[in-house]
């Protein structure tokens, strides 16, 4: 499996931004899409993610209202719509798949659920 992740860039404060994630060589069912955020000097943390198959969603708490993410199943994609951005959010954002053992917030945001990355697309947002 291989993942592209794109859409990076440098935005103004409270922009809207919309990052992408390309994932190839490979079937997804029962397999969760996920971001995670990783700011300079800082843990990688989650941001979101969604089960391929069924489409529930899960957000971490300081994104939940701004950020939406969607996948779209004919082209293997998973997007990430970020509004309302803010300076805090500046981070490379990284695109994960996997099979969480359970598709309890729990499992689906912890990183080592994981087994499949792609590179990194950095997001900086100025204030």
């Amino acid at each position: 499996v291989q993942l592209q992740a794109s859409g990076g860039g440098l935005v103004q404060a409270r922009a809207p931004l919309r990052l992408s994630c390309a994932a190839s060589g490979g079937t997804y069912d029962g397999y969760a899409m996920a971001w995670f955020q990783q700011a300079s000097g800082k843990e990688r943390e989650f941001v979101a993610a969604i089960q391929w198959s069924g489409g529930s969603t899960y957000y971490a708490n300081s994104v939940r209202s701004r950020f939406a993410i969607s996948r779209d199943e004919a082209n293997n994609t998973v997007t990430l719509q970020m509004n309302s951005l803010k300076a805090e959010d500046t981070a490379v954002y990284y695109c994960a798949t996997g099979r969480p053992k359970r598709t309890s917030y729990a499992n689906t945001a912890n990183e080592r659920e994981y087994g499949y990355w792609g590179q990194g697309t950095l997001v900086t947002v100025s204030s």
